[in-house]
């Protein structure tokens, strides 16, 4: 399986996301009432506007990114290690900026993929969306408009655990417990980010935590490639 790609062609993406203020009443009318309109249609009434908020991070046009973590798997001296390296901060245009540049690097080389879980759906369009309302240019393996199926440089090892299975979703949490990978939620999760981007401050925490998930995303890849899992000994934060 995945013979025809080279792991250490790949480079291995996560983000945090949060909402784009600390509570609904901090959004201006116009942003409100939008988010009113948008709660209402998805929430179906089982929470007030201002309760659902919390979850506006999950939509680009609602929430920004915090966090990009971005790794790649590196032979040295007959040994795979592993470098990963985080973007994140308060000022999102920064980090994006910081990112796209990474992103261009790395992609320069033939061959080279991007790879995530779920990312298809969430990750790669939500950093798209976001570099577009922070007026900065799409890289190229990001700006997909108009291209084939196969000149997108995407893998999904959602996509890849589905075998063509439309309906089915399956976390990474769960993909690395079942198959024996080390598990990157023994800290926070998902759904804490928000909390502790706004009232911990501690974004270097959440860095760490969506580094985690990068290498499991590292680790899930090479499991479905069927070779040998990264030595945990061998992964360096950069």
């Amino acid at each position: 399986m995945l013979n025809h790609i080279s792991a250490e062609k790949i480079m291995f993406i996560d983000i945090e996301t949060v909402p784009q203020h600390r509570d609904f009443e901090n959004l201006d009318e116009t942003m409100q009432a939008l988010w009113e309109n948008k709660s209402a249609k998805t929430a179906r009434g089982e929470v007030t506007p201002s309760e659902d908020y919390a979850r506006a991070g999950i939509y680009a046009e609602f929430g920004k990114i915090v966090c990009i973590s971005a790794g790649f798997i590196k032979p040295e001296n007959g040994t795979r290690t592993f470098r990963v390296k985080s973007f994140f901060g308060h000022d999102e245009q920064k980090l994006l900026q910081e990112f796209a540049s990474a992103l261009n690097s790395f992609t320069a080389i033939p061959g080279t993929n991007i790879c995530g879980h779920n990312v298809k759906e969430f990750d790669f369009p939500y950093i798209a969306r976001r570099m577009i309302v922070n007026g900065l240019p799409l890289p190229d393996i990001l700006d997909v408009a108009g291209k084939k199926p196969w000149e997108v440089k995407f893998i999904d090892t959602l996509d890849l655990w589905k075998f063509g299975d439309y309906k089915h979703y399956t976390s990474l949490n769960l993909l690395t417990h079942i198959l024996g990978i080390p598990s990157p939620k023994d800290d926070i999760d998902g759904s804490e980010v928000a909390r502790v981007y706004y009232e911990e401050n501690d974004v270097e925490r959440i860095a760490r935590y969506c580094e985690k998930d990068v290498l499991a995303t590292a680790q899930l890849f090479l499991r479905l490639k069927g070779e040998p899992l990264l030595d945990p000994e061998k992964v360096k934060s950069v």
